[in-house]
């Protein structure tokens, strides 16, 4: 794994070329500007249950066969399962003229429900919170603060007193990041040797899916996760497996005290809050933790001169949408750590949705 590096030359090329390309006809152009339409097939195919259908039938099925079992409208589906053979997610066989649907590889390992990397939370979540929140996007570019208060009625100040509105909310966000490290968690916690590290406490850890990766991949270490009193008694209710190693405790790592630990894991946690935040829980983490021990940060990390990757940038739109914060180069983070006190700053690309960063005290 290496850090990757684009100069600002390249982009302006590429930029060039997308220009001269489209001034005959704006190919490109039409396809971003599609590109809410697809996603919200996805998601919508997904709210229905079409992938999980499609998965249990032991043969394809015609439009009207999904229509019936579904409760839908025959054209509806025919049109929505012509649009997802589409874009490759479904395939079609047509047989003495009559079109017969069956899911993909792809579909049944991440968009079926019941599939062990299913992604399914993750669109949901998507579809049903992010969606909504991004009607408001003029709005949040122009005032610079989430949309929380206009999209959900609750105060822009409260970013998680409006992702946990409700028990309903709580487990589509919980859900969320269970799909996030189901698919990257192993990423994560293989970026760097931490075998050194026995006892880990995974801070605003959630359901416990980064924990668990990392309690595979060091079966001798005792991984934790801190979270809030109603977000761990969620997780032991919803996502607890029978072969569970880890643990859970209850706890506010920003108001409450720290539990001592070789490794403290902050995963998606920095980038939700302002700087000055930030470095006050990475300043409480360096006072709990022992010398030798460190802190590892999952973020989705920006290209130093900040043009890429085009997700990450993505994400931190979505970050001024809905929470306090922003998203980083590898710099940013250097000097954050190196601030509260931490030494030994080593980046890795995962070449993944997520990145890693380990600093030692």
């Amino acid at each position: 794994m290496v850090s990757l590096t684009f100069t600002e030359g390249t982009f302006l090329i590429m930029a060039e070329h997308l220009s001269q390309s489209e001034l005959d006809y704006p190919f490109k152009l039409l396809e971003y500007f599609n590109g809410f339409r697809i996603s919200k097939a996805i998601f919508s195919a997904c709210e229905l249950g079409v992938f999980d259908l499609l998965l249990q039938s032991q043969k394809p099925m015609s439009a009207v066969e999904v229509a019936q079992k579904l409760g839908t409208s025959e054209d509806g589906v025919e049109r929505l399962l012509d649009v997802l053979v589409a874009i490759e997610i479904v395939d079609v066989e047509v047989v003495q003229g009559t079109a017969f649907y069956s899911s993909t590889d792809v579909a049944n390992q991440y968009l079926a429900k019941t599939s062990p990397k299913s992604l399914h939370d993750l669109i949901i979540y998507n579809s049903q919170t992010i969606y909504p929140l991004w009607n408001n996007l003029v709005d949040a570019v122009r005032e610079g603060k989430n949309q929380n208060e206009k999209t959900f009625g609750l105060p822009s100040e409260e970013i998680f007193s409006a992702i946990y509105r409700s028990e309903e909310e709580m487990l589509k966000f919980m859900g969320l990041m269970n799909s996030t490290w189901v698919i990257d968690g192993h990423d994560i916690v293989t970026a760097f040797d931490l075998s050194n590290f026995k006892t880990v406490i995974d801070l605003g850890g959630c359901s416990g899916a980064l924990a668990r990766e990392l309690a595979k991949e060091y079966p001798s270490s005792t991984v934790t996760v801190l979270d809030l009193p109603a977000v761990v008694q969620t997780a032991q209710r919803h996502f607890a497996q029978q072969d569970d190693t880890i643990c859970f405790q209850e706890g506010d790592f920003f108001e409450g005290e720290i539990p001592p630990a070789d490794l403290y894991i902050l995963a998606r946690i920095i980038h939700d809050w302002k700087e000055d935040k930030n470095l006050k829980l990475l300043k409480k983490i360096h006072a709990a933790c022992p010398p030798g021990g460190g802190v590892l940060i999952a973020e989705a990390l920006l290209f130093e001169n900040r043009r890429g990757p085009t997700m990450v940038q993505m994400f931190s739109l979505n970050m001024l949408v809905q929470t306090e914060g922003k998203e980083h180069p590898p710099s940013h983070y250097t000097h954050l750590l190196t601030d509260a006190g931490f030494r030994d700053v080593q980046v890795c690309r995962t070449g993944k949705s997520y990145d890693a960063i380990l600093a030692l005290k």
